[in-house]
């Protein structure tokens, strides 16, 4: 029965879900299983109270016959217990299945994310003053009116240097045919373009390159939980990757797939029973460690773009140079609030305490 509700709810429903009321929906369901089982142990507890009762005033044939019921009743105690351990291994597998799916999710839209910044085209535009037609514009005024003799040009690969070709710049301005007026008009048309480039540069370089980091640990990501995938459900003999799952819709193959396991494994008996009940149960330690790995990159992302943040914020002639900067500055800016605000809500860690891992791994929580 409660295989039926589980399958329904792996089945696309999870994707409207967060992991944590995925945690909390197991709690419930082993809460459930583990009252239901100290109720019927209880009254098999009762049967054996009163067996040993009996037994202590009787002897002979309703002796034997005593004992046989006696053990019994030890047999359907194991029996009992053999179930409920079956039945918390398979809402454990399949509620595990539903947070890779989720969590799988997030990362492929981690991925999509990193994809659609345009971090490097931005910073290379707005952190090197020859992409700014002003600036070119001055150095080809300054090309027209220098002194041929003293000015030089620079090489392809020179030029492309921001502190070189300022230097070039300003030393070939110097020596240019043009009054101290001429000099300091032009000048002040590029002042709040080269000291913005001048003093970002490095920053803006730091947010490329950690970004870069950040995309490249997702990617490790992406890797991770796809390997996880294919271990979580080795076990019950499903083969497909996880993007072909995904690509698929063949979640309910896996529930299937379990099911079919589940019936192998109460056919069986002694280790090779126990073997397949520990097949499935080690998967679930394998998710935990995902999970506490993806919980730290996800809040490792969000302290980078919250430091991206205070970079940008950083520059301390932004409000008088407020109309020369280039939109892409401040767009840079807009993403980057935007990314926070996705790593501390849409992306954000799973929350599972102490308590919920215990449940998750052991079916037992604090209060038991």
């Amino acid at each position: 029965m409660i295989i039926v509700s589980v399958v329904g709810q792996a089945a696309g429903k999870s994707n409207d879900k967060a992991a944590e009321e995925i945690l909390v929906e197991l709690a419930k369901e082993l809460e459930t299983i583990r009252n239901s089982y100290f109720e019927k142990l209880q009254i098999l507890e009762s049967d054996l109270t009163s067996i040993n009762k009996d037994l202590q005033q009787n002897s002979g044939c309703d002796a034997l016959t005593l004992l046989i019921r006696k053990d019994a009743v030890y047999e359907n105690i194991r029996q009992l217990r053999w179930e409920t351990d079956n039945e918390i291994s398979k809402v454990k597998y399949l509620k595990g299945l539903q947070i890779i799916k989720i969590l799988y999710e997030k990362v492929l839209s981690l991925d999509h994310h990193f994809a659609s910044v345009r971090t490097f085209h931005e910073i290379s535009k707005i952190s090197n003053p020859n992409q700014y037609p002003e600036y070119e514009k001055l150095k080809e005024i300054i090309a027209g009116k220098r002194d041929r003799k003293s000015a030089f040009d620079l090489t392809a690969i020179l030029g492309s240097n921001t502190i070189v070709s300022v230097v070039q710049t300003f030393t070939n301005m110097l020596g240019a045919n043009m009054s101290r007026e001429e000099k300091e008009k032009e000048l002040a048309k590029v002042e709040c373009i080269l000291d913005f480039t001048l003093r970002m540069q490095s920053d803006l370089n730091t947010i490329y390159f950690e970004t870069a980091f950040l995309n490249a640990s997702n990617d490790k990501m992406k890797q991770e939980i796809e390997v996880l995938f294919r271990d979580y459900t080795k076990p019950i003999n499903y083969t497909a990757a996880l993007e072909d799952c995904r690509k698929n819709d063949d979640w309910e193959t896996i529930t299937q797939k379990m099911g079919e396991y589940l019936s192998k494994m109460k056919a069986s008996s002694g280790s090779a029973q126990y073997k397949m009940q520990v097949n499935i149960e080690f998967p679930i330690d394998r998710l935990l460690q995902f999970i506490s790995q993806y919980n730290a990159f996800i809040d490792q992302g969000g302290k980078f773009y919250e430091k991206f943040g205070i970079i940008l914020d950083s520059y301390e002639n932004e409000r008088q140079c407020e109309s020369k900067l280039p939109p892409e500055y401040r767009k840079l800016k807009a993403d980057i609030d935007l990314a926070v605000q996705k790593f501390n809500v849409a992306y954000k860690p799973v929350e599972i305490n102490g308590s919920k891992m215990k449940e998750i791994l052991y079916g037992l929580n604090e209060f038991d």
